[in-house]
């Protein structure tokens, strides 16, 4: 056993957040120690060479970027490069995908005359009108994500005072579907609407607990405009600018070490080459899932948990633990590396341009329910409602030169309404193969050709291509349930009898232990790749004295 020097705050876990909190901690003279278990920072915002032999560096977990600030960037000093898209979405309609609605961000006469040929015209001026209205809404709460947390009367003043009154009724206050299917008609229309609340959350449009309508919220509200944008060089790129932050700021990073444990009065426990180690500091720090934290103060190791063959707890939770920490996830994640985009039953439309958004695939209202409710009675969803990204499109540069040369792409698949509940320890196997095999069908159903004949292969003449289910997100980056977000998603604003007395409560950070703060997806304000949960967490450390530790 060796025990460790003492530091000013401990970092339990690696991620983009915890790298963040790393920084402005050290940036502000605190000595900081930050734990990760993998052999390199970043968790689920990395960037990794997923075929053997072939030289593409694809966004494996993590993929685009919204929520992330530019105050963020600006006082950690980030060189990193956000590129924008210029189409927003394809969508094949279903019953003959032979049509489709293209949303061009460019070219509104062009989009008028997309929404016109699947016989959604009178959706073009609603589509818009709805949109605008929602942003009214996030404008006026984006630049509330790095300040203390308004309560809900606040943020409902900021609302109104923006003209955003019917947008804080629709999005905040009624499920979401009501807005949709009163603003709308056209049912693929609604779709692809609706997707922006569904992505890693099991829900329906109508749902009465509004997780469906925060989901939708956080979607829109980065930048205020809920752009989704491509880091230039991969999500990694992200995570090695925050590291980079981090450790000329004189942070101590240690990686391939597993937290064991993490004690009252600031004490945590943890492996590394073999030897168990103590550090201690008056602030301890999680970027780990709130569910993973509280195995670490039961002394299970971080890695543990009911995909790794550890079961939860027993008693009862702590207030690390509300039932909100423990939704489940709610998807598959497919990559692959192709030899060039495949062809579209629509000619009328370009693969660069359809490949070029957000490509949306048996995601029409109907279908999206249909799905809900298949997944809910224990079935996979056929058709699997599926989202498609191609980021060498916007940056060709996460492919080697050669691979560029011979028009090769990426795909990164994301089916929805896969709930966590479908995948056990013992059907994984058979169960990501089956999910394989839906995400494909899906996406033949509106090509022109099969897409696993353009499938290119490694030197050992493997298919590049590689599925995830929940339960091997959960295996791999430590996300319980394989919940994206670790867990479910909290409003970006406290209710107005909340208790806000300290610095970490009014930053939504606050544990009920005074010196562990929550820094990572698990915090108020937290999922995405954002780092607001660890800006959110080292700014309550700094406006706080020395917490009294617990007795």
């Amino acid at each position: 056993m060796s025990t460790n020097q003492a530091f000013d705050a401990i970092i339990v876990g690696g991620g983009h957040n915890g790298l963040a909190a790393a920084a402005y901690l050290s940036k502000a003279g605190r000595k900081v120690l930050l734990l990760e278990r993998l052999d390199q920072p970043g968790g689920a915002a990395v960037s990794a060479q997923a075929f053997d032999g072939v030289e593409a560096r694809l966004s494996r977990y993590s993929y685009l970027v919204s929520l992330l600030p530019q105050q963020i960037i600006d006082d950690l000093g980030l060189r990193i490069t956000l590129a924008r898209r210029r189409y927003s979405s394809y969508t094949p309609v279903p019953a003959d995908p032979g049509r489709a609605l293209l949303i061009d961000n460019e070219d509104t006469s062009a989009t008028a005359a997309s929404f016109s040929a699947i016989g959604a015209s009178d959706d073009f001026r609603a589509f818009n009108d709805f949109n605008a209205s929602c942003g009214n809404l996030t404008r006026a709460l984006w630049p509330t994500m790095t300040s203390p947390l308004p309560t809900r009367s606040e943020a409902r003043s900021l609302a109104f005072g923006a003209g955003a009154a019917e947008a804080w009724k629709d999005m905040v206050e009624q499920p979401i579907g009501h807005a949709i299917a009163r603003a709308l008609r056209h049912d693929l229309v609604r779709g692809v609407v609706l997707t922006d609340a569904l992505i890693g959350t099991f829900a329906r449009a109508d749902d009465a607990d509004l997780q469906q309508n925060i989901c939708f919220l956080y979607h829109l509200i980065g930048g205020g405009t809920g752009d989704w944008d491509v880091p230039v060089g991969g999500m990694g790129a992200v995570s090695g600018e925050l590291e980079r932050a981090a450790r000329e700021a004189g942070a101590t990073i240690r990686v391939s070490s597993e937290v064991t444990s993490v004690r009252p009065g600031g004490v945590v426990g943890y492996r590394h080459d073999g030897v168990d180690h103590t550090a201690v500091a008056p602030w301890v720090l999680s970027n780990v899932a709130p569910v993973v934290l509280d195995r670490l103060r039961h002394g299970a190791p971080a890695g543990a948990g009911p995909g790794a063959g550890t079961a939860a707890p027993a008693g009862p939770a702590p207030a690390t633990q509300n039932p909100n920490h423990l939704r489940e996830g709610a998807q598959v994640k497919v990559n692959l590396l192709l030899k060039r985009l495949p062809r579209l039953l629509d000619a009328a439309v370009s693969p660069e341009a359809a490949f070029g958004g957000t490509f949306h695939i048996n995601e029409t209202w109907a279908q999206l329910d249909a799905a809900y409710l298949g997944a809910a009675a224990g079935n996979i969803p056929e058709p699997l409602p599926c989202e498609i990204y191609c980021h060498s499109l916007t940056d060709p540069s996460i492919l080697s030169p050669e691979l560029q040369a011979s028009g090769a792409q990426t795909l990164t698949v994301f089916g929805l309404h896969v709930p966590d509940r479908l995948i056990t320890a013992q059907n994984n196997e058979d169960r990501r193969a089956e999910l394989q095999a839906a995400v494909l069908r899906s996406l033949n159903s509106v090509l022109a050709e099969p897409v696993e004949a353009l499938l290119l292969a490694d030197p050992e003449g493997r298919p590049c291509i590689e599925t995830k289910t929940t339960l091997d997100i959960e295996r791999a980056v430590g996300m319980p349930r394989g919940n994206i977000f670790h867990g479910g998603l909290d409003w970006p604003f406290a209710e107005d009898d909340a208790p806000l007395d300290t610095p970490a409560q009014r930053w939504g950070v606050a544990t009920d232990d005074p010196q562990l703060l929550l820094c990572g997806s698990g915090a108020r304000r937290g999922g995405a790749v954002s780092a607001i949960g660890g800006h959110n967490a080292a700014m309550a450390v700094l406006e706080s004295e020395p917490p009294t530790p617990r007795p």
